[in-house]
């Protein structure tokens, strides 16, 4: 293993990469109609009281529109979304266009066969560089269990490992 103090944008998202993370899209129900994008940055912040956190990039031009209305569902992609993935993370189409929702119990979209989704409100954002730090609070959620997660991990897509091989690979 090499060490190195390169800090160059293109290490850091080579080494970041390493730590797989799940897809999700962040929706809302604005005054201009649906509106959302892929969000890679999301993690479970606390439990007492229930607050999520995720960072949209300072160059969203989505992201002011959700701060706008004040609520979000964070929709966690199943591994049969890959395509919703690329649809969400491109600017300037229609992101909404053949994709099927419905409303969460507070107006934003919740993606059809999303593998779980979060129902949330803005509660703070905090300055974090080249991104915003967004945490919300949870007020309703659900989860499909029939279903695996979509992984993102060295810049693709990736699935789970059947539990047997992981087993056998650490033996």
């Amino acid at each position: 293993m090499t060490v190195t103090a390169d800090l160059a944008p293109r290490r850091l998202r080579d080494i970041f990469g390493t730590f797989a993370t799940g897809l999700t899209v962040i929706t809302s129900a604005t005054e201009g109609g649906p509106a959302g994008f892929t969000c890679q940055s999301f993690a479970s912040l606390s439990l007492e009281p229930a607050l999520v956190t995720f960072s949209p990039a300072r160059t969203s031009s989505t992201w002011p529109v959700l701060r706008q209305a004040g609520s979000c569902a964070i929709n966690i992609l199943p591994a049969t979304h890959q395509h919703l993935a690329g649809q969400f993370a491109r600017s300037g189409t229609d992101k909404f266009a053949g994709v099927g929702y419905s409303a969460s119990p507070l107006g934003n979209p919740v993606l059809d066969n999303a593998l779980a989704w979060i129902d949330c409100e803005l509660h703070a954002e905090y300055d974090g560089g080249d991104h915003t730090i967004v945490v919300a609070a949870v007020r309703h959620l659900s989860a499909r269990e029939d279903a695996e997660p979509l992984l993102f991990f060295r810049g693709r897509y990736a699935g789970l490992a059947p539990a047997g091989r992981v087993l056998e690979a650490a033996s």
